[in-house]
């Protein structure tokens, strides 16, 4: 859709500029806050960093498209793309797992909560969430490397996914589905029932306390993974949808879940953590206040 590139083109470097000053300033502010060096924001900068990270994985091919109307990308490039985009997407869910583990601890031990999720601790809890990352989406590359393409080589997103590219092959790809299904299963699929088995836990403990303000105290804190987890899983299961039971859809529905998906929990978990978390928030308006009062 050539036509549509310049309506596409500025909103998306928008959104592309304010994933980076989001996630640059959540990241700046928790490094120079004494008061949010706890666990909580250690992850909450592994979650910023992997935003930032899975948005230039995409960054190459939207802006060739929609800035540069380039709209081609050499199959090894696609295949690197590929392999950078599910990779952060697993490291994104496992964060957001981590994160729900955090909560848990904080509620349900608070007075062993810094002891137990110690610099150490966390550190080990970031490599595992990489590593498996890369050993799931590893294979991934050499699954789409081996498969003829003899037919048509448009893919339907402006960035190369496995199950796009999967679809031009002039093979059978029953092994590729298979082990995309599997992926799936065992770490998104697998990550939203530990995340929903921890919130029963931590409501299960939330309503053992006796105090109805301490009860909405304790929620409060989970409110933002909360929407960082929404965030993160509703773009996802209706891209999902729309591309499974969405063929009679324009074009420019399937273009613009397609992005959005990959594009909008990057832009609004830092605007999120911002707004619901009383230290960022402050700390953002003194460096805006400083900067009037110089001016």
């Amino acid at each position: 859709m050539p036509d549509k590139n310049p309506w596409m083109a500025f909103p998306l470097g928008f959104l592309y500029t304010l994933t980076l000053l989001g996630n640059g300033t959540i990241l700046a502010v928790v490094k120079v806050e004494q008061s949010l060096h706890e666990p909580m924001y250690y992850f909450l900068c592994i979650l910023a960093l992997t935003d930032v990270s899975l948005s230039m994985s995409t960054l190459p091919s939207m802006l060739s498209i929609f800035w540069f109307n380039a709209p081609e990308i050499p199959f090894d490039a696609c295949i690197t793309q590929m392999f950078f985009i599910h990779g952060f997407g697993v490291v994104e869910s496992g964060v957001l797992v981590s994160m729900a583990f955090d909560r848990f601890v904080a509620i349900r031990d608070p007075l062993h909560y810094a002891s137990i999720l110690t610099h150490g601790l966390i550190g080990k809890i970031g490599l595992v969430v990489f590593a498996r990352a890369v050993c799931v989406v590893f294979p991934v590359p050499f699954l789409i490397k081996r498969l003829p393409f003899c037919r048509s080589n448009v893919l339907s997103h402006s960035y190369c996914l496995h199950q796009d590219a999967m679809r031009l092959a002039c093979a059978n790809t029953r092994v590729n589905s298979l082990y995309g299904l599997i992926i799936v299963i065992l770490t998104l699929g697998l990550d939203a029932l530990i995340i929903l088995f921890s919130y029963i836990l931590i409501l299960t403990t939330v309503l053992g306390i006796a105090s109805r303000a301490e009860r909405l105290k304790a929620l409060n804190t989970c409110l933002s993974h909360i929407c960082a987890v929404l965030l993160f899983y509703i773009p996802l299961i209706g891209a999902t949808m729309i591309h499974r039971f969405g063929k009679h859809l324009s074009p420019v529905v399937h273009m613009l879940m397609a992005n959005i998906y990959l594009l909008l929990p990057p832009v609004l978990n830092p605007i999120v953590y911002s707004v619901k978390t009383k230290q960022i928030r402050r700390r953002i308006i003194q460096v805006f206040q400083g900067r009037k009062n110089r001016a």
